[in-house]
């Protein structure tokens, strides 16, 4: 090794910080007296809307909305809510540009922040989250966590290939506070809790 490359190096070592002791995690992570309810003031918080009904109702419930009634091109994975666009047929994403609305099935929520997370165990084409104007997420209400640090110990990381938290439409702000929703993905999402 070049004797001023050494001596550089050398020099460097010698100030380096002192290590510290990582901090203990006590885990007195944020509980609420209701998760379902923070859960549905946060989606609404971050400019979703939710919905509740039981399990028997949620084909009643979905097409009710006016996003549903509205929607020319509908993507479904959840079982009883019919489609008019098969993933399972579309071999090439890009063919999927044109879908107003996706439906999917989250496998839980997090009360702290209103998002959702979903895998790809039963999307085809992951970008089906996040190219159609409007998004409906459907969760069983028993399956929401109080806090991220919950939320990721229910996180399999080996077994997904994908997985995504969605929390609200999407939404972009630039420096003179110009929010706009919808810019880069959905301009709306809806959280149906199924009790």
């Amino acid at each position: 090794m070049n004797d001023s490359r050494s001596q550089i190096l050398n020099s460097l070592r010698h100030r380096l910080p002192q290590s510290a002791p990582l901090p203990t995690m006590d885990e007195s992570w944020i509980q609420f007296p209701d998760p379902i309810a923070q859960f549905r003031d946060s989606v609404v918080a971050v400019g979703g809307q939710t919905e509740t009904c039981k399990a028997a109702d949620l084909a009643d419930t979905v097409g009710r909305l006016t996003v549903f009634d509205e929607s020319k091109r509908i993507v479904s994975t959840v079982d009883g809510i019919a489609g008019n666009v098969d993933l399972q047929q579309v071999a090439d994403p890009h063919d999927l540009e044109d879908v107003h609305l996706a439906i999917a099935l989250g496998q839980f929520g997090v009360a702290e922040n209103g998002a959702v997370w979903i895998d790809d165990h039963s999307l085809r084409h992951r970008v089906v989250l996040f190219i159609p104007q409007h998004v409906i997420l459907v969760i069983p209400s028993r399956d929401v966590v109080h806090n991220m640090h919950e939320a990721y110990r229910r996180i399999d990381f080996a077994e997904n290939h994908f997985g995504v938290f969605i929390s609200g439409p999407s939404k972009t702000a630039d420096i003179e506070q110009s929010l706009v929703i919808g810019a880069h993905g959905a301009r709306s999402m809806h959280v149906v809790l199924v009790d």
